[in-house]
């Protein structure tokens, strides 16, 4: 029987979603997690890999299990495990084809930004000393939805069989007189992606790249030509379709 956990996630304290040789893992908690309670060996499938420090407000992972299960009480007794910063919404059985990561229709992250010291932005959202033109920005992100090809923004070396992508949607949005969040959503992302595009998309804000050469770097599909990769504190992966 095939089990959905959808849960989320303070990426702060974690060496991303994967399992890793040398730091603590979003999935490698969950696993244990769940093999303390169910006593078995559990392997976990996410939707996704997030990266060193990036948060999840949904993610879904897969687990394979031969008895039922009652998801209610499985859902409390994980969170009586877990630690503070990773929370079980549910735990649903679903169709035994039914793949967390290869079902997935759509994907959608966020990243925030803010233009004045704050606080309590500071955790969660990346804070810019230089003044943005958004409207050009959204101009920009909006010529993400004419290409498939996203090279430009895969991280250097990275293993993967193609870089096209469709986007679906890409927009700045503003939350108050400082703070703007990025939303993009898209069938699947490459690794690195959503902070690439983001650095790029600043470029063109900050006057550094013109509209007509932020096409060419989509065009050119070489990570060298795009703008910095952002920091990872300030993306969420906010939601996840199937």
């Amino acid at each position: 029987m095939r089990y959905f956990v959808t849960l989320s996630y303070d990426g702060t304290r974690y060496h991303g979603w994967q399992i890793q040789p040398n730091g603590d893992s979003i999935q490698e908690r969950l696993q244990g997690a769940l093999s303390t309670l169910l006593r078995a060996e559990i392997g976990v499938t996410g939707a996704g890999r997030t990266d060193a420090g990036v948060h999840a407000r949904m993610m879904v992972a897969h687990f394979d299990y031969d008895s039922e299960l009652d998801g209610k009480q499985l859902c409390y007794k994980l969170n009586r495990l877990l630690p503070y910063d990773i929370a079980v919404q549910k735990v649903e059985q679903v169709a035994d084809d039914l793949h967390a990561r290869f079902s997935a229709t759509s994907r959608t992250y966020h990243y925030y930004v803010h233009t004045q010291k704050d606080p309590f932005c500071r955790a969660y959202s990346c804070e810019l000393h230089y003044p943005l033109d958004f409207d050009k920005m959204n101009e920009a992100a909006g010529m993400l939805l004419n290409y498939e090809d996203f090279g430009a923004f895969c991280k250097s070396g990275a293993d993967v069989k193609t870089t096209l992508c469709q986007v679906t949607a890409a927009k700045w949005h503003q939350t108050s007189a400082s703070s703007w969040y990025f939303e993009i959503t898209a069938n699947r992302f490459l690794r690195n992606m959503v902070r690439a595009v983001v650095g790029t998309l600043v470029d063109v804000g900050r006057g550094r790249l013109s509209l007509e050469e932020f096409q060419k770097v989509v065009e050119g599909k070489r990570r060298t030509e795009a703008g910095e990769s952002m920091p990872g504190n300030a993306l969420f992966l906010e939601d996840i379709r199937y």
